[in-house]
């Protein structure tokens, strides 16, 4: 078992650090070594380096970074899929001819743009705060109200970038699709959305890296993510220098990871359009 009252030689984390630093860039760069694979080594390289207890260094990485990617992915799903609802249902609203107004499709727009509003015009740490302290101040699952909060912020910047995407495309490809005998549902999935896709894509994909990042905020709730884990290690070892450090490092790879799938999704569409 660890000891809690173990104590990081200053001098020690920062060599550590310089080397794991050193040793993560050389991994990917040099030997192109998996990125995940990579920040394993790197992490523990630091923390053993440092003079910290391997079975603390390998449960924080291993926990934290799933507990982030877990909270990633559900935020992620959660804002995509209500971000596209509420993008659909706005170019609809918009796209209605004059003296045709569908009663309620302008309710439920007004809905949606009353929903962007308040989420894009205050702050991300004061939604998450009501939404654990307010809204389910009853539950004690930290990690997925913040989720949950983090998907519906999410969800109104991914609608007003769609949006802005499928408002992009030319309108004679919906006069198009509907000449040939297409409905406006058919027309959008078939023609118009694939179109708007690879425009917002780029967009997209630093929205994703933008969420991936904020998910560190739910450590404020009280949510067991990966600086979380580093706060415990913290309080430990009364030092900050290694789990604030290994932090930053965990974050930017995994940031280089997903920015170097986005690349390889967006040549594989480019490929396809050829």
């Amino acid at each position: 078992m660890s000891d809690p009252t173990f104590m990081a030689d200053p001098t020690r984390l920062v060599i550590a650090a310089i080397v794991g630093i050193a040793l993560l860039l050389a991994l990917i760069i040099k030997f192109k070594l998996h990125p995940v694979l990579s920040m394993m080594v790197s992490a523990l390289v630091i923390g053993i380096g440092a003079g910290m207890p391997l079975d603390m260094v390998a449960d924080t990485v291993t926990k934290g970074v799933g507990t982030t990617l877990l909270v990633t992915a559900i935020a992620l799903a959660l804002g995509v899929v209500l971000g596209s609802v509420v993008a659909l249902v706005r170019v609809a609203h918009d796209q209605q001819r004059p003296g045709r107004r569908n009663p309620v499709l302008g309710f439920f727009n007004a809905v949606c743009q009353v929903y962007t509003t308040i989420i894009r015009g205050t702050p991300m740490m004061v939604q998450l705060l009501i939404m654990s302290m307010v809204i389910f101040s009853n539950s004690r699952n930290f990690t997925m109200v913040g989720a949950l909060a983090l998907g519906i912020n999410s969800g109104a910047y991914v609608s007003e970038i769609i949006r802005g995407g499928l408002m992009a495309v030319d309108p004679g490809q919906m006069e198009a699709g509907r000449s040939l005998g297409l409905n406006y549902m058919t027309t959008m999935v078939v023609i118009v959305i694939p179109q708007a896709i690879r425009a917002v894509l780029p967009a997209l994909g630093n929205e994703f890296i933008v969420l991936l990042k904020d998910t560190s905020l739910i450590t404020v709730i009280g949510g067991k993510e990966l600086l979380y884990a580093a706060q415990g290690i913290m309080n430990r070892t009364y030092e900050a220098m290694f789990p604030l450090l290994g932090v930053a490092v965990v974050y930017l790879v995994l940031v280089m990871l997903f920015t170097w799938l986005l690349s390889k999704f967006e040549r594989r569409m480019a490929q396809g359009d050829r």
